[in-house]
């Protein structure tokens, strides 16, 4: 027997999280059912401990890039007239049944046929599929509309697949010059300036600071070498327990967001993602609470996930949904107002993805301002270490010569 833990919805649309006991996640997921509960996420629970191995991924985990395409090809099929179960089977035996997405597709088949609806067959499959992703399988499922739903997961996934990946790339040149230039700063500190340490070896104070304090970071940068791996591999156990404890990583996103800059753009980051999940779970029929607790799964930020888990108690108390969303401080002015035009007139699934749109043109526009001046500001900061380093370097040369200036 095992411990899990589970994040389901109630029959009113209530998040519903707890722990169950039983042999294996279908065990699980059958008492989930009978109860009356809708599964979003089954997980074992592990024995609490602590280890600085890297756990690997499970085999059939789907990452972003191979959600989309599941998604896409998926829904290329069913609309090509392919039965659910044929359309598995088509994916399964792609690229000769190996990958993850063949060995997902065979899970699944294996519950479908058994019986499960789409929908539970996704939720007892550990860490493939996000809980929003299975909330639309199953309004889809109940609508009879399951094709049209996997072509609009597939159309937000392949957006949201889009603007990570400009992100990225945008973020790679400044990247390159720092590493370029941290090891030209590495190459003066261990090879240049120890050739010229034993010019210096009788001078003592009487080298100018600046000489004295570069003499003295290569010096212990070539005794103390070791000391480097170290100090980064504290950093990631340090970050790898901060990520995993809610009271101080909800602090660590809180001074994100307030950063000049960075801190705009990450709000506009979570609120397209999260306003793109919401209109499509919408527009698929989903009702407004249990869309928004799907939606909360798209975000990342720990202070916004703790502010818009406090919208829906409002939300279910018939306060609306634009004023708590206010409240919580996830959207920025522009989303808000957008949003009560959308729930007045009644269009709000419409003006939420009109929203994230209008947002994923700003993320794309403001990183690539954010890279120009990162970009010349790195370089700068680079170039003037350098120089601060050469010119140290000389300045104790003439010293030890006893040269005029």
């Amino acid at each position: 027997m095992a411990n899990f833990s589970f994040r389901a919805l109630d029959g009113s649309g209530r998040l519903v999280e707890g722990e169950r006991v039983g042999t294996d996640r279908s065990e699980v997921l059958g008492q989930l059912r009978k109860e009356g509960l809708q599964p979003l996420q089954i997980e074992e629970r592990k024995a609490a401990g602590f280890s600085l191995s890297m756990t690997k991924k499970h085999s059939s985990a789907l990452d972003e890039n191979a959600l989309a395409l599941f998604a896409r090809e998926l829904a290329t099929l069913l609309m090509a007239g392919l039965p659910l179960e044929q359309g598995l089977v088509t994916i399964a035996q792609q690229d000769g049944g190996k990958g993850a997405s063949a060995e997902v597709a065979n899970a699944l088949l294996k519950k479908v046929r058994s019986g499960s609806s789409f929908a539970d067959a996704l939720a007892d499959k550990e860490g493939a599929f996000p809980g929003h992703f299975i909330g639309l399988v199953r309004a889809g499922e109940a609508g009879g509309t399951l094709e049209q739903v996997m072509a609009s997961l597939a159309d937000t996934l392949e957006r949201a697949r889009t603007l990570r990946q400009e992100i990225r790339a945008a973020l790679n040149y400044p990247i390159m010059v720092l590493v370029a230039a941290g090891g030209s700063i590495l190459v003066l500190l261990l090879g240049v300036i120890p050739e010229f340490e034993p010019l210096f070896a009788g001078a003592g104070d009487a080298l100018p600071f600046s000489a004295r304090l570069v003499l003295g970071v290569s010096r212990a940068l070539r005794e103390f070498w070791w000391a480097i791996p170290a100090i980064i591999l504290l950093l990631f156990v340090f970050f790898k327990s901060a990520a995993s404890n809610p009271r101080l990583r909800s602090r660590v996103d809180g001074m994100l967001l307030d950063l000049p800059m960075i801190g705009p753009l990450m709000r506009k980051i979570e609120a397209s993602r999260f306003c793109s999940t919401f209109g499509t779970l919408l527009t698929n029929g989903v009702n407004v609470v249990p869309a928004l607790q799907m939606s909360i799964g798209t975000l990342s930020n720990g202070r916004l996930i703790a502010a818009v888990e406090n919208v829906a108690p409002k939300l279910r108390r018939g306060e609306g949904l634009v004023t708590p969303l206010e409240q919580s401080g996830l959207l920025p002015p522009l989303a808000l107002r957008l949003l009560r035009i959308g729930e007045s007139s009644g269009q709000l699934d419409a003006m939420l993805m009109t929203t994230a749109r209008i947002y994923e043109g700003d993320i794309s526009r403001d990183t690539k301002k954010l890279v120009g001046m990162l970009v010349p500001a790195v370089t700068l900061f680079l170039g003037v270490v350098v120089a601060g380093i050469i010119g140290s370097i000389l300045s104790a040369i003439l010293t030890s010569y006893d040269l005029p200036f």
